[in-house]
């Protein structure tokens, strides 16, 4: 690995353990007033507020789904720079996560997309890894520093933690608190205040996503409910 990546991984990790604890609540604005979904758009059978709570569920019969689908932040579609802090509660099976400088997808899927995606779930597998949604695919496992080359190659640069390490600090059926640090290329997952993992995207520009859509994932498959909460976003100039 280069000295460059390096530098970037370990400064990702020291801003992600210092200025989001210092930051207190300055420059972060509530973007979920939880009451209604006014700000956020998507299939009104799927989500709606539960207990002060955005909430997403399908079943068997009137709420199936059978692609992903997503409830998205309309107010700006253009988000680059940020940091995120929310608390979430997933319920039964289920796999969900926040889509981040995401984008829409094709038709018919009205409310598909794809992006760089936070990921949390049921058991807590994949809770805290980062995800691309038609966008690559698995980009930094639990425990790890990631990133893509230039030449579009995924590959590990340093682990931190196991992955079983991670799990533990994460509740199942039970709310947890997670960041979501967004700072040029460099990203940064945390759950319950423990980093989750760090991911660089250092592929091509036409590639690699400088700004986009927010959003939270129903997951296709068996039945499941996600709920998320106290959301809160502080954006940065480019």
């Amino acid at each position: 690995m280069n000295k460059r990546v390096l530098i970037s991984a370990l400064t990702a990790l020291l801003f992600s353990f210092t200025a989001l604890a210092n930051a207190q609540d300055d420059g972060f604005v509530s973007i979920f007033n939880g009451s209604d979904l006014t700000g956020w758009v998507g299939d009104s059978n799927l989500w709606r507020v539960e207990d002060g709570a955005i909430t997403g569920q399908t079943n068997d019969s009137d709420k199936k789904i059978t692609v992903n689908q997503a409830l998205y932040y309309s107010e700006d579609q253009e988000i680059g720079d940020f940091e995120l802090r929310f608390d979430y509660k997933i319920s039964n099976w289920g796999n969900s996560g926040c889509y981040y400088r995401g984008w829409f997808l094709e038709e018919p899927n009205k409310y598909r997309m794809g992006g760089y995606q936070a990921d949390f779930d049921g058991d807590a597998t994949y809770a805290g890894i980062m995800y691309g949604e038609a966008f690559r695919g698995i980009l930094a496992n639990l425990g790890t520093v990631s990133r893509v080359t230039p030449e579009g190659q995924i590959e590990t640069v340093a682990s931190f933690a196991t992955p079983e390490e991670i799990r533990a600090n994460v509740k199942v059926e039970d709310w947890n608190h997670y960041e979501v640090s967004a700072h040029g290329y460099v990203f940064v997952h945390k759950i319950n205040g423990k980093v989750t993992s760090v991911f660089i995207d250092e592929d091509k520009d036409d590639v690699r996503r400088a700004s986009g859509v927010l959003g939270w994932q129903l997951h296709v498959g068996e039945p499941m409910k996600v709920q998320i909460k106290n959301v809160y976003l502080k954006k940065f100039p480019k």
